[in-house]
């Protein structure tokens, strides 16, 4: 994975050409796109197909002239300094054909009905923002800060983020842009990251409480050991392996990696919004959560989320409203963790110790309580360990004590 500034990178992706035998009168791009079948999603067209809503994709730029996005793309901007100023001019010394990978596989049109790259929303509109990854005068934190708020500014009911910085923690301009964000009823995903190219756990801003962080399977629905990276804010999963997309300039590659399954759920996303416009970002997100497919250990775990997103069942299941995101609470977490600086005599008081759901009564081989993910995520990790090992240290003290009150006694 190539090293990005302030350690924001591309998610890996592997990309070959396409070289499929099928049947003289079969497509052979559309017939390799088999998660249309498989996740419902074609199944939920017969409800809707995405249109009056849109989706940004905040990447490398996308290239809104292959006959697979024709009038697709209806809007965007560069924030790197070296592309166009509609976003549509691929950037990057390297990987620049990501954006319209990605693009397509959210909202493609297909060059015809029956072939070419169609996206999970093929009416769905894109805003396309292109970001110069370790490339441009402004580093890449400070552009994707300010590619949110645009997004948000011009009419973006979901943002697609296939990118990671590799690291679980980001910066302090991310707290504001994505706060407007949710502010605003934009529902964020973001791809988990994939382990073949090194991003082994989860990082922002697929850690971010309140975005919808999306893991990658294999063609037969199982973790994929190269194209998914794990942790406890996946939401669902969705194919990342043997995927196919629409490059810059007019052809079409085979790839992989959860940079492809983040913006099949960001369409997924936007075929809810429009079959539901009634409701708000959380409970778009609670439908996709809960009508997921369950695999692995009952609920949500570390490597698949709640499960393998169904396009289907989110779209028609009757499923009861929430007041909350599934996903957690940004505002919340920055209250927690973004500590008032001490010498601001207009800072509001931080309570030294914030109020958590109690830890889950699961014990390890040392007895210590393991916390649940919900904490971990709220919370913050450095908290946990504190009071984690500050519990076990006390329980220790008290053990020591009393052992000597024994011996002395036996004494």
């Amino acid at each position: 994975m190539r090293a990005l500034a302030r350690g924001t990178a591309v998610l890996g992706l592997v990309v070959a050409s396409l070289a499929v035998a099928t049947p003289a009168h079969a497509d052979p791009v559309r017939d390799l796109e088999y998660w249309l079948d498989d996740y419902g999603i074609r199944e939920a067209w017969n409800t809707t197909r995405g249109a009056g809503v849109t989706i940004a994709v905040i990447d490398t730029g996308i290239d809104g002239t292959h006959p697979d996005l024709a009038g697709a793309v209806v809007g965007g901007s560069d924030f790197s300094g070296l592309g166009a100023r509609n976003g549509q001019q691929p950037v990057g010394s390297t990987g620049s054909e990501h954006g319209t990978l990605v693009g397509s596989l959210a909202a493609g049109r297909g060059s015809a009905p029956d072939t070419g790259v169609i996206g999970a929303a093929p009416e769905a509109d894109l805003l396309s923002l292109s970001i110069g990854f370790g490339e441009g005068e402004i580093g890449s934190d400070d552009q994707i800060a300010s590619a949110v708020r645009w997004a948000v500014d011009n009419g973006a009911d979901v943002i697609n983020m296939s990118l990671t910085r590799n690291t679980r923690d980001w910066p302090e301009s991310w707290d504001d842009a994505f706060l407007y964000a949710m502010d605003n009823d934009v529902v964020v995903v973001a791809a988990a990251g994939n382990r073949g190219t090194g991003t082994y756990v989860v990082g922002a801003p697929a850690t971010m409480p309140g975005v919808l962080t999306v893991g990658g399977v294999t063609r037969d629905e199982q973790v994929s050991a190269e194209a998914s990276s794990q942790g406890i804010t996946i939401g669902v999963s969705a194919p990342s392996e043997e995927l196919v997309g629409a490059l810059p300039g007019g052809g079409h590659a085979q790839w992989g990696g959860t940079s492809g399954a983040s913006p099949i759920v960001a369409g997924i996303v936007a075929l809810v919004r429009a079959a539901h416009p009634e409701l708000d970002a959380a409970n778009v997100i609670n439908r996709i959560t809960e009508t997921a497919r369950d695999r692995g250990p009952s609920g949500q775990d570390y490597s698949y989320g709640f499960g393998l997103v169904d396009a289907a069942a989110a779209v028609n299941d009757r499923v009861p409203e929430v007041d909350e995101n599934p996903m957690g609470d940004l505002r919340e977490w920055i209250r927690v963790n973004r500590r008032a600086p001490a010498d601001d005599p207009t800072a509001a008081p931080t309570p030294l110790e914030p109020s958590a759901p109690p830890l889950i009564e699961a014990r390890g081989p040392s007895g210590t309580l393991y916390p649940t993910p919900g904490q971990l995520r709220d919370v913050g990790i450095p908290l946990l360990v504190f009071v984690a090992f500050g519990g076990a240290f006390v329980v220790a003290t008290a053990r020591a004590v009393r052992a000597y009150g024994a011996t002395r006694r036996r004494g």
